[in-house]
């Protein structure tokens, strides 16, 4: 095999945690960060040269909540197919939830998940469960799967629901090192729900979630982790009160960290009005309230992150009833403009909700999400800030189409994404 050929990205502004400057940046073959600075010039001939002006080079984003669907949903998304939609994105890792057909709940199906991952255009990290089979029983073998790199566990599309069984798993992942994560949401309120319960879902004449279905596990949570002393990150939170309860816990000492998803700042209950399944989601869209209280949070640093939720359907699913279509919504291809376009916050705060803050949440902060100087892994986002388009209903890269955003005029769009060297995306194209 030919060796890959030095890369230039010129005339880029360099972003990251340690500050803003304007710098072009060297990539060796040996997929490194070679050098930053300005006016560096190409090397020997044959190298490659990227353009980044009016663009921003940044640390590649990481999604710590994407929902991949192989194995068992690959007419929905396979791990390839949601890497594309990844990197087209600007993200160089995602982390694979563990709710597929069989779950991954064993170290045989992690190793499944990584091959499969060894062909994926981005880094694919492997969530394993925290139950077997994800039914709420009996613990899942975390010590097998956390010694094959697994380091976030979560049962996501439901939430631990005996107290009991959390709190053993919590003292497990302590002894372990490992992380676990909590879809936050009491089945026995949220049952026979499709959106959120209030005014909306009243008129529409569906049933509906309450917001304390969220919050009550929210704060059960905050309890455990105050008791074991173990860390818990609050998957995709989506009410004022949740955030509230976050907000209190972080001020008393509890180590808890949560997500929010860019639907949940980004669109309300009253979307649903149209009976179109592809505003259906889980925790279901929100009043404007609570639109407002979770991107406070996010201005103010109370969340730490955003997570796409990314959740792919197939058609004939979302076509549906919306009682009886399953929630999810497509999220890795817009998640940045959309971060960019409706926050209103610095660009620089935007990227550590993306990219390093996620980062040191999945344990993967050696490779991501760090600043971009010599000697670091070469994973990279270059986009322009700047660019304005339309998202179409395609679903992009996806093998599934279920876009609540088509239509929506979004600013700021990934030109580049790098991945340990490679430019899987070029000129916004990927490259395979």
């Amino acid at each position: 095999m030919a060796e890959r050929p030095r890369l230039l990205i010129a005339g880029g502004t360099v972003i990251d945690a340690t500050g803003e400057r304007p710098a072009d940046v060297v990539v060796s073959p040996d997929g490194v960060i070679a050098a930053v600075g300005g006016g560096l010039a190409p090397g020997a001939a044959g190298d490659r040269t990227l353009d980044a002006r009016g663009c921003v080079v940044a640390p590649g984003l990481v999604d710590l909540h994407a929902h991949l669907r192989q194995p068992g949903g690959e007419q929905a998304e396979t791990v390839e197919s949601a890497s594309r939609a990844a990197v087209l994105g600007g993200f160089c890792a995602v982390v694979a939830m563990p709710n597929t057909s069989p779950a991954i709940d064993s170290a045989a199906v992690v190793r499944e998940v990584q091959e499969l991952g060894r062909a994926a255009l981005c880094d694919v990290e492997v969530a394993g469960a925290i139950t077997v089979g994800r039914a709420g029983g009996r613990l899942a073998p975390m010590g097998e799967m956390a010694a094959l790199g697994v380091r976030l566990f979560t049962d996501d599309g439901h939430g631990v629901q005996d107290a009991a069984v959390m709190r053993r798993a919590l003292e497990y992942a302590s002894d372990l090192g490992v992380r676990l994560a909590q879809h936050c949401e009491v089945d026995s309120l949220a049952a026979g729900g499709h959106m959120h319960e209030g005014e909306w879902s009243s008129r529409l004449g569906i049933p509906g979630i309450c917001a304390e279905a969220e919050e009550i596990m929210v704060m059960r949570d905050v309890a455990l982790s105050r008791l074991t002393g173990a860390p818990v990150h609050f998957q995709h939170l989506s009410t004022a009160g949740s955030v509230a309860i976050l907000e209190a816990a972080r001020r008393s000492g509890v180590a808890v960290t949560a997500e929010v998803a860019p639907h949940h700042f980004t669109l309300t209950d009253e979307c649903c009005a149209s009976y179109d399944a592809a505003f259906k989601v889980n925790p279901p869209l929100r009043p404007e309230a609570d639109v407002a209280a979770v991107r406070a949070a996010l201005a103010a640093g109370t969340v730490d992150a955003i997570a796409t939720d990314h959740a792919p359907h197939t058609p004939d699913a979302k076509d549906l009833p919306f009682e009886e279509a399953p929630p999810g919504m497509l999220g890795l291809e817009t998640a940045l403009p959309l971060a960019l376009t409706e926050l209103h916050m610095p660009v620089a705060d935007v990227l550590a909700l993306l990219s390093w803050r996620p980062a040191r949440l999945a344990g993967i902060d050696a490779a991501h999400g760090g600043p971009v100087v010599a000697g670091r892994p070469a994973n990279l986002c270059v986009f322009d800030p700047e660019a304005t388009w339309t998202v179409d209903g395609s679903g992009g890269a996806s093998r599934s189409r279920n876009t609540p955003y088509a239509g929506r005029r979004l600013r700021g769009r990934v030109r580049h994404t790098i991945v340990a060297g490679e430019p899987v995306v070029i000129d916004g194209e990927a490259q395979r």
